[in-house]
């Protein structure tokens, strides 16, 4: 089967944003196919669109099973798995940021406050340097892991409406001074 080339550059620029996220590009790539079809695929459909061998994609189905980015699925009639995509953004992202960034954060202000207690007892002119920019360190990941979980705790934004940017600048132009 060939795959629609508008299919291959969203999957293509899908994948670059997983990559740059940290995650596979062909993580991407996958999801994107799945998300922009409108019936599950097998793994070999997969591996077909996308031109990777059956070892590759079952690797990768793997993985975004396991993130929930993925889902299979039966199909009545059919012995072979298929599998879905997430339809919900939020619900990845979220996780993603619940799962790994937020835990990043954490980990990180606990070794700043581990070394901002080890400072503490340091009198001189650089100990004390040392210890206000860790103490600074420790308050902007406390701020981030703030931040983020409020941002978790809040409305999914794939639900919100989204404007277009005509209607943003045309709301711009009518209240210049929004505050």
């Amino acid at each position: 089967m060939t795959v629609d080339p508008a299919v291959l550059k969203v999957a293509d620029a899908v994948g670059a944003l997983m990559e740059a996220w940290g995650f596979r590009r062909n993580m991407g790539r996958m999801w994107a196919v799945l998300y922009l079809e409108d019936h599950p695929l097998t793994a070999a459909e997969l591996g077909e669109r996308l031109g990777l061998s059956t070892g590759a994609v079952s690797m990768l189905v793997n993985e975004l099973v396991q993130w929930d980015i993925i889902k299979k699925t039966w199909v009545v009639g059919e012995r072979r798995e298929h599998f879905a995509a997430e339809t919900s953004i939020w619900k990845m992202i979220s996780r993603v940021f619940r799962e790994r960034e937020l835990r990043w954060i954490r980990t990180a202000h606990e070794a700043f406050a581990a070394a901002g207690r080890e400072l503490e007892a340091g009198t001189d002119e650089r100990h004390q340097l040392i210890a206000s920019r860790v103490a600074g360190l420790t308050q902007l990941a406390e701020v981030g892991a703030h931040l983020l979980e409020t941002m978790l705790e809040g409305e999914a934004v794939d639900s919100l409406p989204i404007k277009t940017v005509g209607e943003l600048a045309r709301a711009v132009r009518r209240d210049p001074d929004p505050t």
